[in-house]
């Protein structure tokens, strides 16, 4: 049985300064869900969005992680999978597509 891959894009309504004209980190959380959804059809995956600025709303691991981008200054969108960031700024499908075959996922396309 796979488990199931849980990705999560941290990120911000505002746009950082060095990524104006990139898409937003909610625009990308959308892509990257349709984007692996096409990809991996019919194989269980999430995709969530994290505003790393709510960190009220924020508990556990993503409450950490949102603190670490924001004290780091990383660039967001950042893209994690298993605690592990995998991509920031704007990501490349060839890596996430990557990750997500190396947790057993197979490309249905």
């Amino acid at each position: 049985m796979l488990k199931e891959a849980k990705l999560y894009v941290y990120g911000s309504s505002i746009i950082c300064a060095s990524c104006v004209g990139a898409p937003s980190s909610k625009e990308t959380e959308e892509w990257l869900r349709a984007a692996i959804g096409r990809k991996f059809a019919d194989q269980p995956f999430i995709v969530e969005y994290v505003d790393i600025f709510a960190t009220d709303k924020l508990v556990g691991e993503e409450k950490v992680m949102a603190k670490k981008i924001v004290e780091e200054d990383y660039i967001y969108p950042v893209i994690v999978v298993d605690g592990e960031i995998i991509a920031e700024g704007n990501p490349r499908l060839k890596d996430i597509y990557q990750v997500m075959t190396s947790r057993g996922y197979t490309a249905t396309m």
